[in-house]
C-alpha cells in the first residue's frame, strides 16, 4: 500500500527528531493556537485538547494524516506551562527541585485532512526530580534552554540532568510519545515497519520498561 506522508504541526525540533525514528516520511508545518489553559483544568485534558485544537489548526487537505502534539507539565495538578523570563523559570525549577512526584503528559492527535476525522491518545510519566544545587539551577537558567520548555527543564539536557528518576515513557517527557504514535497510526492502516522501541532506545540512550504495554507485545 502507498505510505501517506505525515504532516507534523510542531514547531519542536526535539519532536522532529524524535518522529524521524518511525521511518515514515513527513513534511513540516505550524500550528498557531492561543495556549491557554483555561479555569480549573486537568492537565490530562489540556494536553488533548490543546493537541486537537493544533490538528485541527492546519490546513491539511493535500496531506493524508496530521500529526499534532502538545506537553504538559503538572505539579499536584497545578499546570506549569513555559516560563515567561528566568525568574519564573527559575522559580519553577526551585518548587521542582527534590520533588518526589509530579507528572508530564503528551497528547497526540492524529487527523485525517480529507475527512476530518480525530483520534487522540495521552501518554503519561510519573517524575522525580533530583536535588540540584542552586548553582546548577542558576547555571541552566542562565543557558537559556527552560525558556522554551513546559516546567522549565528538559529531561534530557546534557548538563543538568534534572530528574531522578521517571516511570513511564522518556519519549513522552522529551515531547513525542513514540509508542503511542506507532499504537495509533497503526490502527489507522499505517504500516509501522520500524522497531520504534529499538530505534527509541538508542536515539535516547534510555531502557525503556513500558514499551511492551503501550503497543501490546507479549
Amino acid at each position: 500500500m502507498d505510505i501517506p506522508v505525515l504532516l507534523l504541526a510542531s514547531q519542536s525540533p526535539r519532536r522532529r527528531e524524535l518522529l524521524t525514528l518511525l521511518g515514515l516520511p513527513f513534511d513540516l508545518t505550524i500550528a498557531d493556537i492561543e495556549e491557554t489553559p483555561g479555569n480549573g483544568a486537568r492537565p490530562a485534558a489540556l494536553a488533548a485538547r490543546l493537541s486537537r485544537e493544533k490538528a485541527q489548526a492546519v490546513d491539511g487537505d493535500a496531506d493524508p494524516i496530521i500529526v499534532a502534539c502538545d506537553t504538559v507539565v503538572a505539579l499536584d495538578d497545578e499546570i506549569l506551562g513555559k516560563p515567561r523570563d528566568a525568574a519564573e523559570a527559575a522559580e519553577m525549577l526551585r518548587r521542582l527541585r527534590d520533588c518526589v512526584h509530579h507528572a508530564v503528559y503528551s497528547a497526540i492527535t492524529l487527523r485525517d485532512g480529507r475527512s476530518g476525522r480525530l483520534v487522540t491518545d495521552v501518554a503519561e510519566t510519573q517524575i522525580a526530580m533530583r536535588p540540584y544545587t542552586d548553582e546548577e539551577l542558576a547555571a541552566y537558567v542562565a543557558s537559556g534552554d527552560p525558556l522554551d520548555k513546559a516546567g522549565a527543564y528538559a529531561i534530557q539536557h546534557p548538563g543538568f540532568h534534572p530528574v531522578a528518576v521517571w516511570d513511564g515513557c522518556y519519549a513522552n517527557v522529551v515531547g513525542l510519545p513514540l509508542c503511542h504514535l506507532a499504537r495509533a497510526l497503526q490502527a489507522w492502516g499505517v504500516p509501522v515497519t520500524r522497531n520504534v522501541p529499538a530505534a527509541c532506545q538508542a536515539h535516547t540512550g534510555q531502557v525503556c520498561a513500558v514499551y511492551g504495554e503501550i503497543l501490546d507485545e507479549k
